[in-house]
């Protein structure tokens, strides 16, 4: 079996649009009201898996849901047409394009039972999230169907479980085992912590994680304050490189301690807040990017062009290449819509350690596929949605007749 990094991002669904459903996300509060482009937000996001593999990396894809939610809907006694504004825009959300919240996934290397783990995230502290999980929970059941994998229902509410956004794994190879970090929050501020250590417990045991390989570390509640509402808002790994803000953690030397001794050869590239302030690291979205192990050796990071445009950001970056850190390339890519609503490059992907060929092949794509859904985007996403104006009809109907000619396109017409 030969295990590689597979990123699934999701396809930006035809119902994108700006309701600032997200408490704590700053990007997703400033740009409430305004008027979204989920035509452009798809293609965006579309392109950007065609640039991952123009640069070697396997992709994957996951698929938008049923929007508006009815069965949701209807578990509060309304429907579309009278239930209260704001519950409609909940039903109505797209936020399930932010993949990296999907699941938290345990490689076979980790695992104790030589499957790859896969835990859906129940997303309880959002209510425009807090729905999407059976809906994920079918697609993940399709797409890793085989006997390499254990696909798991999510943690039980009240235990706030938000996937991979919370989590990042550090190993010499990504075939080889690694040391698996969960990170929880407490309360910052005026913002909620989105993950309950109670919940990373409860994925890492039913994982059959070594727990003498398993850490706990708790986000800083300065960053939680300033806006990083995931832990990938401010730090991400990726095999022996830990990329981090020096203000990530709240207790970071005991975390570095930790991992040194559990990974000697781990390499911790931490930038500090005097030369990036936690605003220009979140309103950039700096960590909030792909650290990817290119095919012929070394590092690139894909990240947002809005990093490019931050010159603190880009200044230290330029530095960190040029001083022959371990990050050798840097690949802005354009998300401008999904950044918007707060989710940049990372968010929209899931990371899946796993033989390529025990995935369900509908949810792989090359240039080829990729163009087929580009067409179906092109044809049939609306061009704009005002968030004050989702419940007109010819939306809804738009919407659904959409994703459901790109799952006839797919070949994944059961999700229906």
């Amino acid at each position: 079996m030969s295990l590689k990094e597979i990123n699934f991002d999701g396809i930006i669904g035809p119902s994108h649009n700006y309701a600032g459903l997200s408490l704590g996300n700053l990007a997703s509060a400033r740009n409430a009201g305004h008027v979204s482009q989920p035509r452009a937000a798809a293609l965006q996001g579309l392109a950007k898996m065609r640039a991952n593999i123009a640069l070697g990396l396997t992709q994957g894809i996951l698929l938008p849901q049923d929007r508006p939610n009815t069965g949701w809907l209807d578990s509060l006694s309304t429907d579309f047409d009278t239930a209260e504004p704001h519950v409609r825009a909940c039903s109505f959300s797209a936020s399930s394009m932010w993949a990296a919240n999907a699941a938290t996934v345990s490689p076979a290397p980790d695992t104790t039972d030589g499957k790859c783990h896969l835990t859906v995230a129940n997303l309880v502290t959002m209510p425009h999230r807090s729905h999407e999980w059976p809906g994920t929970l079918a697609q993940l059941r399709l797409a890793f169907a085989g006997t390499a994998f254990a696909v798991h229902g999510p943690v039980p509410a009240p235990f706030g479980d938000e996937g991979a956004a919370n989590h990042m794994r550090l190993c010499a190879s990504h075939d080889t085992p690694g040391v698996e970090v969960f990170v929880y929050g407490r309360s910052g501020g005026p913002y909620p912590a989105r993950q309950h250590i109670e919940a990373s417990k409860a994925v890492a045991r039913r994982h059959w994680l070594d727990m003498e390989r398993t850490l706990f570390v708790q986000q800083s509640e300065e960053a939680i304050a300033a806006g990083a509402f995931h832990n990938d808002v401010v730090a991400v790994a990726n095999e022996r490189v830990l990329f981090t803000h020096e203000n990530a953690f709240a207790d970071k030397e005991a975390f570095y301690a930790d991992l040194r001794r559990l990974m000697p050869e781990a390499e911790i590239v931490e930038v500090p807040a005097s030369r990036v302030s936690l605003a220009d690291a979140i309103t950039s979205y700096l960590f909030n990017a792909q650290l990817v192990t290119l095919p012929g050796g070394g590092m690139a990071l894909i990240l947002p062009t809005e990093a490019r445009d931050t010159p603190s950001v880009w200044n230290w970056l330029q530095e960190h290449v040029a001083g022959n850190g371990p990050i050798r390339r840097l690949e802005p890519v354009d998300v401008r819509q999904s950044m918007a609503n707060g989710g940049g490059p990372a968010c929209l992907r899931l990371r899946v350690v796993c033989d390529p060929t025990s995935v369900d092949p509908r949810f792989l794509v090359d240039a080829t596929r990729l163009a087929a859904i580009e067409a179906v985007v092109a044809a049939h996403w609306p061009e704009t949605i005002d968030a004050s104006a989702i419940n007109a009809p010819t939306l809804v109907t738009q919407v659904r007749a959409a994703r459901r000619a790109l799952l006839e396109a797919l070949g994944l017409e059961e999700l229906v």
